[in-house]
Order: C-alpha cells, then sequence, then structure tokens
C-alpha cells in the first residue's frame, strides 16, 4: 500500500525514493542489512525498519561506530545501508569511511539525509553544504545525487547491486517528480532531459527540475538550452560533458552544494584538460553558510532560482 501510494504523486521527495527503494531491494535480497544513528523516519530507514527488524540495527547518535559496525558487517558478507544526515555522515564519519570502508572496498552505502539548503529551519547546522566534495575524493567511492523520488528508488537499488562503497545524497524538499518508474537509471550515465543547441544546463539532485524549468523559460528568448541531469557525480559521465562542450556555447552546472569540490569543480575538471571551451559557470552556494528558512525562499536567496539560472544562461551567452 505505501509503495502504490507514493508512486501515484506528482511530487515528492528523494529521501521517501530511498526508502521505498530499500525495502523494495531488501525483500528480494535476504543479505541487506540497515544501520541507522537515532534518524530512523527523518531519513526514511523506519519503512526498512518495520519490516526487517530482525536486519535493522539502532546505532543511537554515534555516527563513526555505525559505519565501523557497518564494515563489520559488510565483511561477512552483507551489504550495509547506514542513514543519517549528510552533516553528520559523512560530516562527522569521514575517518572510518575512509579508512573502513573505502580502504577495503566494501559493500557499504552511506545515506546522507536533509542535505543542501533545502533542509530549511534547521539551519546551518544541519544543511549539509560540503559532503559531495567529501566523498567524491575518497577511491572506490561512488556519489550518487538523484534528481526525484523515482529516481532516489532506483539510485539506492544500483548502489546495492554494485557491492562497493557507495554514496547517496537525499532530501525532505518537495519536489515534482520528473522522471518515470520506467525510464533507464545507471550509475555514472547521465540523462539527458532536454536536448539544446545553445547552452547546457547540467545539475544534480533538486537543481534539475529547477533545470528544467529555466530551460523552458529560456525558449520564449530564442535559446535552446540542453538539460543533463548529472545523478551521478563519481564516477563522471564524462563522455556526456564533452559531447556538450562540443555542440553547445555555454555550460551552467547549478548544485545545492558549495561552489567548491562538488559536481561544477567535477565538470570544470574535466574542460580543463579538454579541446573544448565553451563558457562557463558554477553556480552553488559560494563559500558561506545557510540559514534558516523556508526551502524554496533559501534558494531563490542564494541565487538559485529557476529565474536565476536562466538570467546566467543569457549573459554568458552575451558574452
Amino acid at each position: 500500500m505505501l509503495n502504490s501510494q507514493l508512486q501515484t504523486k506528482t511530487t515528492g521527495t528523494t529521501r521517501d525514493g530511498f526508502g521505498i527503494g530499500l525495502k523494495e531491494a531488501a525483500a528480494e535480497n535476504q543479505l541487506v542489512v540497515g544501520l541507522c544513528a537515532d534518524l530512523t523516519e527523518s531519513t526514511r530507514m523506519h519503512w526498512f525498519a518495520q519490516a526487517f527488524p530482525e536486519r535493522f540495527l539502532q546505532m543511537g547518535v554515534a555516527e563513526e561506530n555505525m559505519v565501523g559496525v557497518a564494515a563489520g558487517l559488510a565483511l561477512t558478507g552483507k551489504t550495509a545501508v547506514a542513514a543519517s544526515y549528510a552533516v553528520f555522515s559523512p560530516g562527522n564519519s569521514l575517518g572510518p569511511i575512509r579508512a573502513s570502508v573505502c580502504y577495503s572496498n566494501l559493500p557499504v552505502i552511506i545515506v546522507g539525509g536533509h542535505a543542501g539548503l533545502t533542509t530549511g529551519q534547521d539551519g546551518a547546522t544541519h544543511q549539509a553544504l560540503e559532503d559531495i566534495a567529501i566523498m567524491r575524493s575518497l577511491p572506490n567511492m561512488s556519489v550518487v545525487v538523484p534528481a526525484d523520488q523515482e529516481e532516489a528508488r532506483k539510485a539506492i537499488q544500483a548502489l546495492i547491486a554494485q557491492k562497493s562503497p557507495g554514496y547517496i545524497r537525499t532530501s525532505k524538499h518537495e519536489i515534482a517528480i520528473i522522471t518515470t518508474r520506467d525510464a533507464q537509471f545507471k550509475i555514472g550515465q547521465a540523462i539527458t532531459l532536454k536536448e539544446g543547441t545553445d547552452a547546457t544546463i547540467i545539475a544534480c539532485g533538486n537543481m534539475v527540475s529547477s533545470a528544467l524549468s529555466a530551460a523552458q523559460a529560456l525558449t520564449s528568448e530564442g535559446i535552446s538550452a540542453r538539460v543533463l541531469n548529472m545523478h551521478t557525480i563519481k564516477p563522471l559521465d564524462t563522455a556526456a560533458i564533452l559531447k556538450a562542450a562540443q555542440e553547445t556555447k555555454a555550460i551552467v552546472t547549478v548544485e545545492e552544494h558549495q561552489i567548491y569540490g562538488g559536481l561544477g569543480s567535477a565538470v570544470a575538471e574535466v574542460l580543463a584538460q579538454s579541446k573544448f571551451h565553451p563558457a562557463f559557470k558554477i553556480m552553488g552556494v559560494a563559500d558561506t553558510f545557510g540559514e534558516s528558512g523556508d526551502g524554496s525562499q533559501l534558494l531563490e536567496k542564494y541565487g538559485l532560482s529557476p529565474t536565476n539560472i536562466q538570467d546566467t544562461i543569457t549573459a554568458l551567452l552575451s558574452t
């Protein structure tokens, strides 16, 4: 009943998608175990815990220990999914993620919930804006930032199937469901949601929906904007980036993350080593902390609204 109710919605959250996908994966795979750091309902781990109590461990407010236990379970042949808020994990648990999970290349999935500005009223202490940068620097670690509820469902299942370290970033922000249940999802393969010949918007997470809105608005200006859903930050789809650099005049990256070390930095690394040099702009949080407020209003304040994206594209093409 839960799955059917959520799947008929036109909006949703990536944390809900994660919760649905984990429960489905666990029903098929008896080796999947879940751990949580005292945030079971907020991360949507509670659906798994209710369905499979014998495979769930409530670890309390102890993220480093949670990751260590997850690594130990993985050494026994389990696939461990460890959930907390992203500001706490990976924020507080980098050491064991690096040494116990990545170094041993274990099947442990770290779930970073409530990420980005749209954590909203919880404010700067709970708004993880650095987690992508942390996780993409670790050897063996895959990093996925799903665009909507349905993609998050597929993403956790794909990460579990890989049987290697993974990170999925989720949000509690309600956004439009822009992908379909039947759409193909593959880790490391970007999805072109809209074709375009003048500019390319490369986005991840909640910003994909905003990128689509901006692209539609640009059409009225006579600007054809391509939209790439770069749901995987690592491994990065370099082919899609180079194709966009060759075929369009400008590239803008958009993310709910610091402008340093995230999606924009990853794309810049590709462009800097290529023969293509389109106009380029990284849109994100400009080296500052967030604050308390409504999620949508915070995106507006920090320059990440569809209008901001539209104006950035227009300015790049006019220079």
